[in-house]
């Protein structure tokens, strides 16, 4: 398919809806904003339908009901909107409906700075709501891997019965990228995936109170609830088949850079002008970050890589907690960090990594690394 060229924000709801989303309710917010913008304008065209609510709380309970009724849906929403977007998330996740969403975060905490940030990372990960849920968490670091990553979005959805979150960032909303687009679902494959809903949706059945969990997202009977949370653990454990992950260039490594999303991008062009000037210097960049790819850092040889640095636009560190569980002390983890919607700098992830490296004994005299 040829290439077009195309803003991240517009990328991802055209990726949407060829993936057969024909639902969208939104509410403004920077710098999101072309994602509901892109939608108005492209669900008409399609026969969907695109609402902009009073609200993100409002929103959220718009898709609720349309993915309930078996349509493909989408909201999205920038770090505060998420915030209050997730008693909607819970609820979805606890009526296992297919949410799809993206946050396109910013600076924080509180209304914080409307530039790019990756603050979100534990609202993402570890407590998208309350009730200990999780979900599949994806986070692009190019236009083309978030055009992929929310097209498989709608799949793990409908696969698992459970939201999925695609989590971007300004930089990548922003930016303008090269990207191949995929084939657009027909009608007909649109109107399968929704007659396969059938026995679920909320499409005029008589009343099934033990199998219609929409109509009450959760249990009064603790036993049942339990079952559910039970049930939706070992939905959690199956994951691990899922994880995606870019190692580059590990083998050899004394010093592996990890980061996700725009950080990783940044991060894998300072392992190229370092392998360069002759220093091992890999990378391991998440592409869910949610299951994390802890067997990436199983994987190390540790009798090698003495120093991993965990590279974040996010003061304090929260990615950081994930990669201390991989490494489990085998080596040092330092950081190179930027927040508040500072956009994380090739100079400075140079610096950090050449820090590291005299002190490891790498540094090549003579040699300039910027």
């Amino acid at each position: 398919m040829a290439r077009v060229l195309m803003k991240g924000c517009e990328a991802i709801a055209e990726a949407a809806v060829r993936a057969g989303c024909r639902f969208f309710a939104g509410y403004p917010i920077t710098p999101q904003n072309e994602i509901p913008e892109y939608f108005a304008r492209r669900l008409p065209e399609v026969g969907g339908s695109f609402v902009q609510g009073e609200s993100e709380v409002a929103s959220v309970n718009m898709v609720y009901g349309a993915v309930s009724a078996g349509t493909r849906a989408m909201t999205s929403s920038s770090s505060p909107g998420i915030a209050l977007k997730s008693e909607g998330i819970s609820y979805c996740a606890a009526a296992r409906m297919p949410l799809v969403y993206c946050n396109v975060a910013r600076g924080g905490p509180g209304v914080g700075a409307i530039q790019p940030a990756q603050m979100d990372y534990f609202q993402a990960t570890k407590a998208s709501g309350n009730g200990g849920f999780r979900m599949i968490v994806l986070a692009p670091s190019t236009v083309q891997e978030a055009v992929d990553l929310t097209y498989a979005a709608f799949d793990y959805a409908d696969r698992d019965m459970n939201p999925v979150l695609i989590l971007a960032d300004g930089v990548i909303g922003t930016m303008m990228e090269p990207v191949e687009l995929p084939d657009m679902k027909t009608d007909e494959e649109i109107a399968a995936i929704k007659e396969s809903k059938k026995k679920w949706a909320c499409i005029g059945h008589e009343l099934d109170y033990a199998n219609r969990s929409w109509i009450q997202p959760g249990q009064w009977d603790t036993m049942k609830m339990q079952a559910w949370n039970e049930d939706a653990a070992r939905l959690y454990d199956s994951w691990n088949k899922d994880i995606q992950v870019e190692e580059y260039l590990v083998e050899d490594a004394e010093l592996i850079l990890t980061a996700y999303g725009i950080s990783g991008r940044i991060c894998k062009s300072v392992v190229d002008i370092l392998r360069a000037q002759g220093y091992r210097v890999g990378l391991i960049r998440p592409i869910t970050v949610s299951p994390f790819p802890y067997a990436s850092f199983d994987n190390i040889d540790y009798n090698i890589c003495k120093a991993v640095l965990d590279v974040e636009m996010s003061i304090p560190a929260q990615y950081y907690e994930d990669v201390a569980i991989g490494v489990k002390n085998r080596a040092v983890i330092e950081t190179c960090l930027c927040s508040g919607g500072n956009v994380m700098s090739r100079e400075a992830v140079i610096r950090s990594s050449r820090k590291i490296l005299d002190r490891l004994g790498g540094y090549v005299s003579g040699i300039s690394l910027l």
